[in-house]
């Protein structure tokens, strides 16, 4: 055998043969990810929610950290050899990706070309094009409780140490606008770095935390807490995160506001007036700390003012027995729908626009198919609420007009993002 074959055999044709399964393993790969783009794109799901990944398609790689390092699975994936949001409304800002990327090829953006940008844009330390602003949590498009509570506390550090000149004519050195995880946290900040401030919140403590349904269970991470300690959570049900929440507010002396609205921000001087339902509040510098779920997307059909008409599920108990219709297709529609199907003697129905419920986890469409496989709810499909009586709802379905029986109905949308609110603050609209 000549020494051609030779090196033929034992270098040339096992790299050959290595470098084409892994064409063929690309090619499969770009194939699934444009799969579930063309699939977002169908469902009218092409527009992520917040603040999500931006990638430069001149610096990626292709190496594919991106995907891998993305907690929530398959948001992002590589076609062509080039990473793309696949999945764009299941984004919910994570930014693991951007940390892994080693090129750095991603930034995290508000906004997109078609929707315009809904939030003002962020410094690296978390301070909007209005200086003296700051926004953390989940209006920043920090999902986790971890990144919440770090981006909470860097912002108060960073207001702390570039804006806080003597000012006597303002009460409050930091107005900190809702006490969520970004909230509390900035809170304790504050308190540690002895700061005259002042926390707002609207409704409780907790944010969106606490219009969970009783015993879901929140993914997180272990995070450091100012005058706290650790956060020393990995998963946790609602119940167990508000408690730690309140033993943290007792144990350090944060000092809360509630039931307090925030409707408005002006400039005053070199510090900012906020107009509340409590009066005016002067304070130096702002950190907006609000939860991202806004106001509640109605649907606008007859009969939806009735009581019977709700859009969270608290506590699925007070279902048992009833007739109940979910209308959505995302994660809290199928997390309440499961919920209150669980009750015994309930009946339940879901209502989703779309053809699949591909907004949802995979978890949790694992479970709806099953519910759906024992009758234990009915899901229709491709359908849209036309009238809510107080006996029934009238459903537009594929087969023509339907009515259901029904007691309650629990509207699962999504919710509006203050933009009015911010365009004011952050235009002066």
């Amino acid at each position: 055998m000549s020494q051609v074959v030779i090196f033929f055999v034992i270098y040339i044709l096992p790299v050959s043969l290595v470098m084409g399964l892994y064409i063929a393993w690309s090619r499969a790969k770009s194939r699934a990810a444009t799969r579930r783009l063309e699939e977002s794109i169908e469902s009218g799901l092409s527009e992520p929610a917040s603040l999500h990944p931006h990638i430069d398609s001149n610096l990626c790689l292709g190496c594919g950290a991106c995907v891998s390092a993305c907690p929530e699975g398959e948001i992002l994936g590589l076609i062509d050899r080039r990473a793309q949001l696949v999945s764009p409304a299941s984004c919910i800002g994570h930014g693991a990706c951007q940390q892994a990327c080693p090129v750095r090829a991603i930034s995290l953006v508000f906004g997109t070309a078609k929707r315009g940008v809904e939030i003002p844009m962020l410094s690296p330390d978390f301070e909007t094009n209005v200086p003296g602003i700051f926004i953390a949590g989940e209006l920043g498009g920090m999902g986790l409780i971890k990144n919440a509570i770090f981006q909470g506390v860097s912002a108060l550090q960073a207001l702390a140490s570039k804006h806080l000149k003597p000012a006597h004519d303002f009460e409050y050195d930091v107005a900190i606008v809702g006490a969520g995880p970004a909230g509390l946290s900035a809170g304790l900040a504050a308190m540690e770095k002895k700061l005259n401030y002042i926390l707002l919140e609207q409704d409780t403590v907790g944010g969106t935390l606490a219009h969970y349904p009783r015993g879901k269970i929140v993914m997180t991470k272990p995070a450091i807490l100012p005058l706290v300690g650790k956060f020393q959570f990995n998963e946790a049900s609602k119940e167990q995160l508000i408690e730690f929440w309140r033993k943290a507010i007792r144990s350090s002396g944060l000092q809360i506001t509630t039931q307090t609205r925030v409707d408005g921000i002006q400039t005053s001087g070199y510090g900012f007036s906020l107009s509340t339902t409590r009066g005016v509040i002067r304070a130096r510098t702002v950190l907006l700390a609000l939860g991202r779920r806004g106001t509640p997307r109605t649907l606008g059909v007859p009969g939806e003012e009735q009581g019977k008409v709700v859009y969270r599920l608290i506590d699925a108990e007070q279902y048992r027995g009833k007739h109940v219709l979910v209308v959505g297709g995302g994660d809290s529609a199928l997390e309440a729908a499961l919920s209150v199907a669980r009750e015994s003697g309930t009946t339940v129905s879901i209502s989703y626009r779309n053809e699949a419920f591909s907004r949802a986890k995979p978890k949790n469409r694992d479970a709806m198919q099953a519910a759906m496989d024992n009758n234990t709810l009915q899901a229709y499909l491709r359908s849209t609420v036309r009238r809510i009586e107080p006996t029934a709802v009238c459903l537009d379905t594929p087969e023509g007009e339907k009515n259901i029986p029904n007691d309650y109905v629990i509207v699962c949308a999504g919710g509006i993002l203050p933009n009015q609110f911010l365009q004011d603050v952050f235009t002066g609209g």
